[in-house]
C-alpha cells in the first residue's frame, strides 16, 4: 500500500495508509500503531496511524500541493511507495517554484530578485545603481523595497524626492481588510535618466510621515505576515508587487506599465525571500562574499532546493555575485574571486546533475546540466562588485550624484554589465522587457 509520512509543525509523523484497495484488519492496524509509537516515542503524533478508508477526504492529503514530488521511496515490484508531507510555520515556500505570469496584452514584466544569505553586502546600495543604469537604457523601472525589517531602497533611489504616502507594508495590512484600492503605493524618483525615455520609479516597505498622522511602522509590521481565509502570506506579497506595478500605469504620465522589477529581497531564509526568489521573479542575483558563513547559508538553502526536488526549477534562474570584492597585496582580486567561484561551484553541485556519461555513448544524458568549473554564464560563476570604501555608510541625502562617480562607475562596470544582459535577454518570454 502506499503510505504518506506526515510530519506536524512540532515535528511529530503519523503515517496515512492508502487502504481503499486492500484490507487492513483491526488487530494490525492496532499493532501498527502500538509499533509506531513506541519507536517513535515523543515524536509520534497522538494518532500515529491513519487509514485513508476511515478518513472524511484523504484525497486532500495524498494529492497535497504541499506532498514532496519525489518519493522517499519509489514503488517497487507491487509495493507501494513513500512520500513526505511536511508541515511547517515558514519557509514552505522555498519549495514551491513557479514563473511570473504573462499580462493580458502578451506582454510581460521582467522581475529581478536581489538578495543575500546575510547582511551588509552592498546588496541595496546595487539595486539603487542597477536600476538608474535600466533606465539610462530606456526601461520603465520600479523597484521594491522588500527588506521590510530594514528599509532602505526608498530612501536611496528617492534621495530628495517626495516619497509616497503609504508603503508595501500598508498595502498588505489595507488589502487583508478589502481597503486597499486607493493606496499611493509609489513614487517617481526624481531622476532623469539620459535617454529621455526611460522612467525610475520606487516602491518603499515605509509610507511617509504626514504632520496629521503618525506613521506607525512597527505595529503595521506585526501585521503583515499574517494568512487570510484563501490566500496566504504567498498570495498576499504577489498581489502586493502586481498592486505596485498596476499604481505606475495609473500614476505615470506615460502611462507606460514598468517592464523590469527590481525586488529588493530581505536577508536570510525567511518567508519574503522565499517568496521573491522561488515564486516572483525570473533572475535571482544572490549576493555573498567569500567567507564560511555564506556557503554554509548558501550550502543549506541549496540542500533545501534538492531535497524538494526543485532544483530544476530553481537553479537556471540563479546567479551568484561576489559583492565588495577586495584587492590587496595581501589577497589580489584575482586570487579572491577564483577561490570564490570554487567555493560556488562546491555550493551549486548539488543542483546540478550528476556529471555521469551515458554508458553507451560517454555522453551526459540529454537535457542534462552540468555546466564545469570555468563556465562563465553558468549560475555559480561571480559577478564581481569591487569593494569601494567610499560607499559605506554613505548618505544619499548628503551626496547628490554619488552614483556618477568615477570610482563607483569601476566598481560596478562588470556588474551592471552582465546583470543587464541577464534582464534584457529573457530566455522566457519572446518580447523580454525591451
Amino acid at each position: 500500500m502506499d503510505v504518506l509520512l506526515v510530519r506536524d509543525v512540532l515535528g511529530r509523523f503519523a503515517l496515512l495508509v492508502d487502504d481503499r484497495e486492500k484490507d487492513v484488519l483491526a488487530a494490525q492496524a492496532i499493532a501498527w500503531s502500538e509499533r509506531l509509537t513506541a519507536d517513535l516515542q515523543r515524536y509520534a503524533a497522538d494518532r500515529p496511524l491513519l487509514l485513508a478508508s476511515s478518513l472524511f477526504s484523504a484525497d486532500d492529503l495524498l494529492d497535497s500541493e504541499r506532498t514532496q514530488s519525489d518519493p522517499l521511496h519509489p514503488p517497487v515490484d507491487g509495493h507501494g511507495g513513500v512520500r513526505l508531507l511536511d508541515n511547517t510555520v515558514v519557509g514552505e515556500d522555498w519549495a514551491q517554484v513557479s514563473t511570473p505570469t504573462v499580462e493580458t496584452d502578451g506582454s510581460r514584466t521582467h522581475r529581478t530578485a536581489l538578495y543575500g544569505f546575510k547582511g551588509g553586502v552592498g546588496r541595496t546600495t546595487a539595486t539603487a545603481i542597477l536600476a538608474r543604469h535600466l533606465a539610462d537604457q530606456g526601461h520603465v523601472v520600479l523597484v521594491v523595497d522588500l527588506d521590510l525589517e530594514s528599509p532602505g531602497a526608498g530612501p536611496l533611489l528617492a534621495a530628495g524626492a517626495l516619497m509616497p504616502r503609504h508603503g508595501i507594508v500598508d498595502q498588505l495590512v489595507e488589502s487583508a481588510v478589502n481597503n486597499a484600492d486607493d493606496l499611493e503605493l509609489v513614487a517617481p524618483t526624481g531622476y532623469a535618466p539620459r535617454t529621455g525615455q526611460g522612467e525610475l520609479w520606487v516602491a518603499p516597505a515605509r509610507g511617509r510621515d504626514t504632520q496629521e498622522v503618525p506613521y506607525s511602522y512597527v505595529d503595521k509590521l506585526n501585521r503583515v505576515y499574517a494568512d487570510i481565509p484563501g490566500m496566504d502570506f504567498a498570495d498576499r506579497l504577489a498581489a502586493a508587487v502586481r498592486a505596485c506595478e498596476d499604481a505606475v500605469v495609473r500614476e505615470g504620465e506615460s502611462g507606460r506599465r514598468p517592464n523590469v522589477v527590481l525586488l529588493d529581497s530581505r536577508a536570510g531564509i525567511h518567508d519574503i525571500a522565499a517568496v521573491a526568489i522561488s515564486r516572483l521573479c525570473d533572475l535571482a542575483l544572490l549576493f555573498g562574499a567569500d567567507n564560511r558563513q555564506t556557503w554554509v547559508g548558501y550550502g543549506d538553502l541549496f540542500a533545501a532546493w534538492h531535497a524538494s526536488g526543485q532544483a530544476r526549477a530553481i537553479r537556471e534562474k540563479l546567479r551568484m555575485v561576489a559583492s565588495m570584492v577586495p584587492e590587496s597585496p595581501q589577497r589580489p582580486m584575482g586570487a579572491y574571486l577564483e577561490s570564490f567561484r570554487e567555493h560556488s561551484w562546491g555550493c551549486f553541485s548539488v543542483l546540478y546533475d550528476d556529471d555521469v556519461p551515458e554508458p553507451e555513448t560517454g555522453r551526459l544524458a540529454p537535457g542534462a546540466f552540468s555546466p564545469s568549473l570555468e563556465d562563465d554564464s553558468a549560475p555559480h560563476h561571480p559577478i564581481p562588485i569591487l569593494f569601494e570604501p567610499g560607499l559605506v555608510g554613505l548618505d544619499a541625502d548628503s551626496a547628490p550624484g554619488w552614483q556618477d562617480r568615477a570610482f563607483v562607475q569601476a566598481a560596478y562596470r562588470d556588474f551592471l554589465a552582465t546583470a543587464t544582459l541577464l534582464i534584457t535577454a529573457d530566455p522566457q518570454s519572446d518580447e523580454g522587457p525591451r
